[in-house]
């Protein structure tokens, strides 16, 4: 399974990079997104694929009993959406005002303006 992510994820970043090169801002704004989410899947992935029980200490008993899955990649990841969502939201609302401003999304044309 791991395989198979890691090509997912070589994919996933390539695809984000190519995004990121282009000249439009929608298509910069969807490699962004691409981006994020590659990165979270690497996190996920490099944590080792476990399946377990939740990371839970039970009223009976003194200690976490194997197998249970590694709470640390889950909260780094849960961290990572929560800023890569303010970051796209950042992201979408300086891009709108560009447009609106610019009247145009191609990146070469907002560089040769003077706003």
């Amino acid at each position: 399974m791991e395989v198979i992510l890691a090509f997912v994820i070589g994919g996933l970043f390539a695809l984000a990079i190519y995004m990121l090169l282009r000249r439009s801002l929608v298509k910069l704004l969807i490699g962004l997104a691409l981006l994020s989410h590659a990165a979270n899947l690497l996190i996920f992935t490099a944590a080792k694929l476990t399946r377990g029980r939740p990371p839970v200490i039970g009223m009976e008993t003194a200690a976490l009993e194997p197998p249970f899955a590694d709470p640390l990649p889950q909260a780094l990841i849960l961290t990572a959406i929560v800023i890569s969502f303010g970051v796209m939201a950042f992201a979408l609302a300086l891009a709108f005002r560009a447009y609106r401003s610019v009247g145009t999304d191609d990146l070469d044309q907002m560089q040769s303006t003077d706003v």
